[in-house]
């Protein structure tokens, strides 16, 4: 039998506010506080942190079901879009009698299940210029989750002018790749692709399909980047990106150039 502690304790973190483990807790990031990268001031900061993840769909599933497994105490989810059946080769979040249901909710209820420890907050909405800078503010780490440039862009953008850390992901096929926006320490997604491709330039999933085991690599690499964040330890993807080729089995780090003179990013 694996010596589990059963008891509650009370720690005072660096802001001077007492964070309390229940007996569950305690048992259940039992794994976590062992890690010595994490142990109990890591453990700390997960509970106190606060992720917003905006698509709940093959990248947001399994980020937002690794983010609550490893103890982040408030977890936003937004998803305007409804689960469907093509949906479930990839988006592991939902399943087949959710199909019709709002993701975020979907997602929410599945967290739910994993941890009821922790907060999660579901937003139906459809993001906007209107409401993306309100959202984003309540959180200290945003997820990149979605599958169209538009989104991607508001998203950057969003977050460089408020100074918000985020993890852009995409994926098609057998490839995906992520990177990891931290203000002043790289550029930001629009210093390296610049502006919205146009329909012409760039593939669509429903053109070109997306393996969900690829979708599951992405999403938990952008889980361990915010988490990273969080704890304040080990080397983030700022100004740089992996870039993972599912079918050959091969990976590469490609170090970025500066922020672009003239992007909304640079200083």
């Amino acid at each position: 039998m694996y010596d589990v502690r059963i008891y509650e304790v009370e720690i005072k973190n660096n802001y001077q506010e007492n964070v309390m483990f229940n007996s569950n807790e305690l048992e259940r990031y039992d794994r976590n506080f062992c890690i010595n990268e994490i142990g109990t001031e890591g453990q700390i900061k997960l509970k106190k942190a606060k992720i917003l993840v905006i698509g709940a769909g093959g990248l947001g599933s399994p980020a937002l079901m690794y983010l609550a497994s490893a103890g982040v105490g408030t977890i936003g989810i937004v998803d305007d879009d409804d689960v469907s059946l093509s949906n479930l080769n990839r988006q592991i979040a939902h399943n087949t009698k959710r199909i019709n249901l709002n993701k975020a909710i979907s997602a929410k209820e599945t967290l739910s299940s994993i941890n009821p420890e922790i907060k999660i907050i579901a937003y139906p909405i459809h993001l906007t210029e209107n409401n993306i800078e309100e959202l984003i503010n309540q959180y200290d780490f945003v997820l990149d989750c979605v599958d169209n440039f538009e989104t991607k862009f508001l998203i950057n953008d969003a977050c460089v002018k408020a100074q918000k850390p985020f993890s852009y992901g995409g994926v098609l096929g057998f490839e995906g790749q992520t990177l990891t926006y931290n203000p002043n320490q790289g550029p930001c997604f629009r210093c390296i692709f610049e502006d919205i491709p146009s329909p012409d330039e760039v593939k669509t999933a429903a053109e070109v399909g997306i393996l969900g085991a690829i979708a599951g690599v992405i999403g938990s690499i952008q889980a361990l980047e915010a988490i990273k964040y969080i704890i304040g330890n080990g080397n983030l993807l700022e100004g740089r990106i992996f870039i993972f080729d599912g079918l050959n089995l091969q990976t590469r780090i490609a170090k970025l150039p500066k922020a672009t003179p003239g992007c909304i990013c640079t200083p």
